[in-house]
């Protein structure tokens, strides 16, 4: 999988920003503006056909009105650092200019800017926090240096559910190109990815909406025009959108905006395990790898464990362990109730503080 708006050695990925000026260069190589017709405006147009979407109710809603509606909060991002530049999308989030995008697109700049369409001025950004953990940053910049009223996009109420097969619309910059519009379904729900620090990112939303680097922290929005995610990652095996996209779950962007808002960053507990799930059908989850020195390892765990309990919650499979353990904070002490041998035993944990990266475990 792979963050459409930064380059990685891997082939299967393609993980950052990309320059907007090496991006037009290829795209100019590549004959795709050989038309007559400038970038601001293919821009503004849909990146392929689709029907319109519609509504749960069924009502059809028109993919234009919507992009009308809520197009002037989606933003280019613009992140420089030593000489190097990199780009990606963000939306706002509030009329007093805070904007979403993601860790990725900004990680590591000294400068941040943002544009509004394809002609808009340049506007300074201040980072107010970032979180490689989701793959989620928060900007702030002042709204009077925006023409016109600043509009916000209304995030997915927590009780709307998400269903496969539900139309999707993705806005954003990919090539460089401000104010693209791509629509498909819900291809997937709950999938799992790798954040840019390494750890996993749970809850996410797969679509076969069109993503593209550059498409990086722009919105994915349902057909009422609320965002229901982040899109974030590619699956690709050539640098570009092959049908299978994931965005960051609206639930995590909830859970992390005020976060970042008051702290600046997210201090997140540990257990210093990796688990898999059972094998057959067999419930909990199987200890793959223990870190040395790590809050398991020194409370007694080892591979080939397998936990049943964390706490009060019970473990089915892999996911329940982190779902159980997100909830607490470092320094607090867990029971884990796990097997060993077929003989049911019990762990006190004292959770760390997670590292930066993860840490490699036997």
């Amino acid at each position: 999988m792979s963050s459409p708006s930064r380059t990685s050695n891997l082939v299967f990925l393609l993980i950052g920003a990309l320059s907007v000026a090496v991006v037009s260069a290829v795209l100019a190589i590549a004959g795709v503006f050989d038309s007559g017709e400038d970038a601001g405006s293919r821009g503004a147009r849909a990146q392929a056909a689709q029907p319109p979407a519609a509504s749960p109710g069924g009502t059809p809603t028109s993919v234009a009105d919507i992009y009308e509606q809520v197009s002037p909060a989606v933003v280019f991002v613009q992140a420089t650092s030593g000489g190097q530049g990199g780009s990606g999308s963000g939306f706002v989030i509030s009329e007093d200019g805070k904007i979403v995008t993601n860790q990725h697109v900004i990680d590591g700049a000294t400068r941040v800017s943002v544009r509004f369409g394809e002609e808009g001025e340049s506007i300074p950004a201040r980072v107010m926090g970032d979180d490689p953990s989701t793959d989620i940053a928060l900007l702030k910049i002042d709204p009077e240096r925006v023409e016109g009223d600043l509009r916000a996009l209304e995030l997915a109420p927590g009780e709307r559910r998400l269903r496969p097969g539900e139309a999707t619309i993705a806005i954003g910059a990919p090539f460089g190109l401000a104010g693209s519009v791509t629509t498909g379904v819900v291809s997937a729900l709950n999938r799992d990815i790798r954040s840019p620090n390494g750890f996993g990112i749970s809850g996410v939303v797969q679509t076969d909406a069109a993503i593209n680097p550059g498409n990086s922290g722009g919105p994915l929005l349902n057909a009422e025009g609320q965002v229901i995610g982040v899109n974030s990652q590619i699956a690709t095996g050539s640098g570009s959108n092959s049908g299978v996209g994931f965005a960051v779950p609206v639930s995590t962007v909830r859970e992390v905006v005020p976060l970042l808002e008051r702290d600046g960053e997210i201090e997140r507990p540990y257990l210093g395990v990796e688990t898999g799930d059972a094998p057959g059908s067999a419930e909990g989850a199987l200890i793959t790898g223990v870190v040395g020195g790590g809050p398991a390892a020194d409370a007694g765990l080892r591979p080939a464990d397998r936990i049943v309990r964390v706490g009060e919650a019970a473990v089915d499979e892999s996911r329940d362990v982190s779902a159980a353990i997100a909830d607490r904070k470092p320094g607090d002490r867990v029971e884990i109730r796990y097997l060993r041998g077929g003989e049911e035993r019990t762990a006190t944990v004292r959770l760390g503080e997670r590292p930066d990266e993860p840490t490699p475990q036997g």
